[in-house]
C-alpha cells in the first residue's frame, strides 16, 4: 500500500485550516466564524469521483461578524451585496480533485474577496487643467498631422 505525498503533508495544512484566515494587517477572522461543507464534485476525478467529496463550500457570516469593525462590515455588505445570502458570503470550490487543495483553494478566494471588500475608498480623483505647454504642444502636433495630410493631397492638373 502507498501513501501519496499529500496525505503525508495533509496534517500540517489541516493545522493550518484551524488557524484563523488573515485577510489583511488589521483583519483577522477567527476559525470558529468560518464554515465548511463538503459534497461530491462533478468533473473528472478517476475511480475516487464517485466516492469523495471534494468539493467545499465555505461560508462566512458578513453580517452578524464580530470580527468585522463597524466601517468595514457596512463596506463589505455594499460591496459584496450581490453575492451574499442572508449577509452570508459562501465560496465554493471544486477545481481540485482532493478535498485539502478545495479548502486551500477556498480560503485564498474568500481572503482576496474580502480584501477587496473592506479595502477604504480611493481617493476621488482631482481635475487639472492642462498647462499651457502640454496645449502648445497638441496643437503644434494638430499643426504638423493636418500639414503631412496636405502634402499627401493630390492636385488634379496636367
Amino acid at each position: 500500500m502507498s501513501v501519496c505525498a499529500i496525505d503525508t503533508a495533509a496534517p500540517a495544512i489541516l493545522d493550518g485550516m484551524a488557524e484563523d484566515l488573515r485577510v489583511n494587517g488589521w483583519l483577522v477572522i477567527p476559525a470558529s466564524e468560518l464554515r465548511e461543507r463538503f459534497s461530491r464534485s462533478s468533473g473528472p476525478g478517476g475511480q475516487s469521483v464517485n466516492t469523495t467529496d471534494s468539493r467545499v463550500e465555505l461560508s462566512f457570516d458578513v453580517e452578524r461578524s464580530p470580527s468585522l469593525p463597524e466601517a468595514a462590515r457596512e463596506r463589505a455588505l455594499e460591496r459584496l451585496g450581490g453575492r451574499l445570502t442572508d449577509g452570508v458570503l459562501t465560496i465554493a470550490s471544486s477545481v481540485e480533485r482532493s478535498q485539502l487543495m478545495n479548502r486551500v483553494a477556498a480560503r485564498a478566494r474568500l481572503t482576496a474577496l474580502l480584501r477587496d471588500a473592506v479595502a477604504p475608498p480611493q481617493r476621488p480623483r482631482v481635475a487639472t487643467k492642462p498647462s499651457r505647454g502640454a496645449r502648445e504642444r497638441r496643437l503644434e502636433a494638430k499643426r504638423q498631422r493636418a500639414q503631412t495630410k496636405r502634402n499627401r493631397r493630390y492636385e488634379g492638373g496636367e
